[in-house]
């Protein structure tokens, strides 16, 4: 079976392989992968020394064998999945039922493989805020996948989205956010909430802007350098702020079965759509992921396994 793996060389990060055939346990269903979609944790887990990561956490496929335990759906299903440990970035896979929920054939492939990482943070991240109704959110690091379902499920709240020029914005306003280039351009103490996800100094400036009481986000550090608070700074806006160290699977010992079908339901009813950056086949791996570590691409990309 081919499946991409880490690469050997640096500058390349995966390349295609010969790999032994998945062997399903009795709660995993064997899928043939149709196309899957690169997130930006693809590219860090794969940029680490001596990785052994294989690249795909989201995807859609055929159910080719259900699970012995009669869990799931039947062969032949046409679903989406998650895989939180990668290696849907192949021909087949073995997946929990649990991380699988089934796609009606009015939902076309790209969308549903697009959906499941980035939904599922920005629905467990709006949850933790509670009611959004008349509240100001502002947002880092939310160009790609994650933003653009935040945009959208963020009903009742207004949200800001602060992104540099040079980074992609531009399908954000479309969504519903309002943008800002620097952090320097809002206002002190103005905002209920920050979701957070750059760290370094733009992470570290976005505390300030929340007032009195407000609640900081954190749920990315994707700049690779911390954020760092200081305490007398805070007297210009976030003072007795709540920070959150996020973690979008804690807690979700049952998988992430529930929370896919809403999704799934939102997007085929209109009701949420993605932005796909890009869409190829799956020998663009390589140059996608480098793309994704640069940070220059709008939405999600999908690619599909070709023979």
């Amino acid at each position: 079976m081919r499946a991409f793996v880490a690469s050997p060389a640096p500058e390349t990060l995966a390349c295609l392989a010969e790999v032994p055939e998945p062997e399903p346990t009795s709660d995993q269903a064997l899928v043939s992968v149709e196309a899957f979609s690169l997130n930006r944790p693809d590219y860090l887990y794969l940029a680490i020394p001596g990785s052994t990561f294989r690249p795909g956490i989201d995807a859609v496929g055929r159910i080719l064998h259900p699970a012995a335990d009669g869990s799931g759906p039947a062969a032949g299903s046409r679903v989406l999945l998650h895989s939180p440990e990668g290696g849907a970035a192949a021909e087949r896979i073995a997946v929990s039922t649990g991380q699988i929920a089934s796609v009606p054939d009015s939902l076309d492939s790209a969308t549903a493989a697009a959906l499941p990482l980035g939904g599922l943070v920005a629905r467990r991240l709006l949850d933790r805020l509670g009611d959004l109704a008349g509240r100001r959110l502002v947002a880092t690091g939310v160009g790609g996948g994650v933003g653009q379902f935040l945009v959208q499920s963020a009903g009742g709240a207004e949200i800001t989205a602060v992104a540099a020029q040079d980074e992609p914005w531009e399908h954000l306003p479309q969504l519903g956010a309002k943008v800002a280039h620097r952090a320097s351009d809002l206002t002190d103490a103005s905002f209920d909430a920050a979701l957070e996800s750059v760290g370094g100094e733009l992470g570290s400036a976005i505390a300030s802007k929340l007032r009195t009481g407000g609640t900081f986000l954190w749920f990315g550090q994707a700049g690779g350098e911390p954020i760092t608070l200081d305490f007398f700074g805070l007297f210009s806006g976030g003072q007795s702020l709540t920070l959150h160290h996020f973690v979008y699977s804690q807690g979700m010992t049952g998988g992430d079965r529930e929370d896919l079908e809403a999704l799934v339901v939102l997007a085929a009813s209109g009701h949420l759509r993605a932005e796909i950056g890009h869409r190829g086949s799956w020998e663009e791996t390589p140059s996608v992921l480098q793309r994704l570590g640069a940070g220059r691409m709008a939405g999600k990309a999908v690619l599909s396994v070709t023979g």
